[in-house]
């Protein structure tokens, strides 16, 4: 007796098959779970420019520059920080006047604005029609976390006051206007998490 008509194998020996291959199935699953993203977002878009309101005044603004969405993951460290703040203020978004060529200079070089705004949703994710965000850093933690990235971002730029940013955990009303349009998102290294977080589940 066969358990369908297309089957090559008897019942027994599908069971068989199946518990030989139950607990690799739990590994490559479990393996999926390690993998999900654990690192620190950033969506970067290039801007003519941008500001901050809260509460129908505004608290931030820039002219040309990046306006930088920054998502922080709960297993977020210092390192994360480091590899963000190096990737946008060095990425070559802009046309470099002097010899017109396009995709040549950072944000530093010509001397634009940084507007950082804090956002969780960055790590939204959807359970059935609901977004959950369980995985973003709880605020109580992020805060001190978020102004340690804006520090970084004022010490490693030769014109600190050129950074500038929103309201942590405040209802922030964004306007921009996208030069380009140019958006790039970003993402800090997490096979070091992943291989770490594997090891201790193991």
């Amino acid at each position: 007796m066969y358990c369908v008509a297309s089957s090559a194998f008897p019942c027994s020996h599908t069971t068989l098959l199946r518990n030989k291959l139950s607990p690799f199935l739990f590994r490559r699953n479990r393996s999926r779970r390690n993998f999900q993203i654990r690192a620190m977002r950033a969506v970067i878009q290039r801007v003519s420019s941008s500001s901050v309101m809260v509460d129908g005044r505004i608290v931030s603004e820039i002219g040309p520059g990046l306006l930088v969405l920054i998502g922080i993951h709960e297993s977020d460290t210092d390192a994360d920080a480091d590899y963000i703040c190096r990737k946008v203020l060095n990425m070559r978004l802009f046309t470099n006047e002097a010899t017109g060529r396009g995709w040549d200079q950072n944000v530093m070089q010509r001397g634009y604005g940084v507007l950082l705004v804090s956002q969780f949703t960055l790590y939204g994710f959807m359970k059935g029609n609901k977004p959950d965000f369980h995985v973003a850093m709880p605020p109580e933690k992020a805060k001190p976390f978020y102004a340690s990235l804006i520090e970084r971002f004022q010490k490693a730029y030769n014109k600190p006051d050129a950074v500038k940013d929103g309201v942590f955990g405040a209802m922030m009303k964004v306007n921009l206007v996208n030069d380009g349009p140019v958006t790039m998102q970003l993402e800090s290294p997490q096979s070091s998490k992943n291989e770490t977080k594997a090891s201790t589940e193991s």
